[in-house]
């Protein structure tokens, strides 16, 4: 008889875990909160923004400029354009960085994107850039170039993550999303080479998100920003999800995340049936130890592929309203890696035709 691999005997898988993203949970703060994002790092510029007139996002059009960092290390950029109060309704670009890495560039590209911007839509331009990186001391906020007697001096707002870890109680008493998503950042930072640690970390935070009351729409987009950022083993996530199972019992909580759960389970039993079905022909002891592997393997894809799709379309009806019929056909023929694509096409999409097609 072949033996299973050591890690299906213990019932333990490995202990691994996918890299930690930035730039999608970032974006998606961004443009779900974007003033709450200005008020906890740069009020000043929050309180010059008239917030009655609704903020034009020209994220897109960012690329077409031709500037951009290797892979990694420019995490998320924002274009919004604002009116300015006691200006006679000014109107004003306000250019945002969101930088995980130190970049000796930064400055250059900072004041690059900025005569950019300015010339190609005439409008004065306001950047800011958000220092998240590990490093205390790397704190750009300038640009000088001086070639004979010609110079260019250009400066811009920065605000650093780092300095917010001196009063994490603070953070976590913020009603202000971003001080949870500071949070989020740097425990991702110190815990994700250590899957116990970040476990924890993740398990506390995602908790500490109800106790703000938050709206649902509001639970849904940082719950997506705690999962992007704090990825976990697939052994440890799945503690991490039975361990929410059971708070949300004692608390009578129902979180969003557990759909997935839901199906993953579901999807191993199935799995596991299939798997003996089919082994039960080569020997009973071949079938049910095909049955095993074949119940893991396909369960967990079958699973998340069905969570998947389930909270996606959870997501497009709280956006959108009642999906068509012929849309709910797609999310339960579509692949995983289709799922997750129209996932992080809902983030900037305006419209369901621009996700589904």
């Amino acid at each position: 008889m072949r033996h299973a691999p050591v890690w299906l005997q213990t019932g333990q898988m490995p202990n691994t875990a996918p890299p930690a993203r930035y730039d999608l949970p970032w974006k998606a703060a961004l443009s779900h909160a974007f003033r709450p994002f200005l008020d906890f790092y740069f009020p000043d510029t929050s309180a010059r923004i008239d917030w009655r007139q609704r903020p034009r996002f020209r994220d897109k059009e960012l690329a077409r400029f031709g500037f951009g960092a290797p892979a990694g290390i420019m995490v998320a950029d924002k274009l919004a354009e604002v009116c300015l109060r006691d200006s006679d309704g000014q109107r004003v670009l306000i250019h945002i960085e969101i930088q995980a890495q130190r970049d000796a560039r930064l400055a250059r590209r900072m004041h690059d994107y900025h005569e950019r911007i300015r010339e190609a839509y005439g409008l004065p331009v306001i950047s800011l850039a958000l220092l998240a990186d590990e490093r205390p001391q790397w704190r750009p906020s300038s640009f000088h170039e001086q070639l004979d007697s010609t110079a260019t001096e250009f400066s811009f707002g920065v605000a650093k993550l780092l300095d917010y870890a001196t009063d994490i109680q603070a953070l976590e008493a913020s009603h202000n999303p971003f001080g949870w998503i500071t949070l989020v950042h740097l425990r991702t930072q110190q815990t994700h080479h250590d899957p116990e640690k970040c476990y924890a970390a993740k398990l506390h935070l995602t908790k500490l998100v109800y106790q703000h009351r938050w709206s649902g729409k509001r639970i849904i987009t940082l719950l997506n920003v705690i999962n992007w950022m704090m990825t976990l083993p697939e052994v440890h996530n799945r503690r991490y999800l039975k361990a929410i199972s059971r708070w949300e019992k004692e608390h009578e909580m129902r979180l969003y995340n557990q759909v997935e759960q839901t199906f993953i389970d579901n999807g191993m039993r199935k799995g596991f049936k299939k798997g003996i079905e089919q082994g039960l022909e080569q020997g009973l002891e071949q079938g049910l130890e095909q049955g095993l592997e074949q119940g893991l393997e396909q369960g967990l894809e079958q699973g998340r592929k069905e969570g998947a799709a389930a909270l996606l379309e959870r997501q497009l009806t709280q956006r959108f309203g009642p999906l068509p019929p012929t849309a709910r056909k797609k999310l339960a023929k579509a692949s995983r890696a289709q799922v997750e694509a129209w996932s992080d096409a809902l983030v900037m999409a305006q419209s369901l035709k621009q996700i589904l097609g």
